[in-house]
């Protein structure tokens, strides 16, 4: 590994690290939203009922354009694609954009939901 390569890869560690951050503020966001989600059920709370979707809709927001950057990344690798690899590393490569298109794809439509269900009928769950 060249010296602009390894400092490629290091840039993209960093990004990645930044990505962890905002998985953890997913996490306490997620957490605030059951919050609300079990006083709407329980108390039958409307605007704990309307916080909930607005906040499911943040997340959505935020976990679309960090699944767009895996997406872009994948496809910059499939797109980057030497001749001279594997025929398992090109695989790999082609498998992985296929993974990262399918989960922005679910990203798109869990966001869909959060904001066409305004009765909550449908349990939002990602993993």
């Amino acid at each position: 590994m060249n010296y602009s390569e390894l400092e490629d890869k290091l840039r993209e560690l960093s990004i990645e690290d930044f990505i962890w951050v905002i998985y953890i503020g997913i996490i306490i966001l997620s957490w605030y939203a059951n919050d609300l989600e079990r006083d709407f059920f329980i108390n039958n709370n409307l605007n704990s009922k309307n916080k909930y979707r607005e906040v499911m809709i943040v997340i959505f927001s935020i976990l679309i354009v960090v699944y767009y950057y895996f997406l872009k990344d994948s496809y910059d690798s499939l797109m980057n694609i030497n001749i001279n690899d594997s025929e398992d590393k090109k695989n790999l490569i082609y498998l992985s954009f296929i993974a990262s298109l399918f989960i922005f794809i679910s990203g798109l439509i869990f966001i869909y939901i959060a904001v066409k269900d305004k009765n909550m009928d449908v349990e939002l769950a990602f993993n």
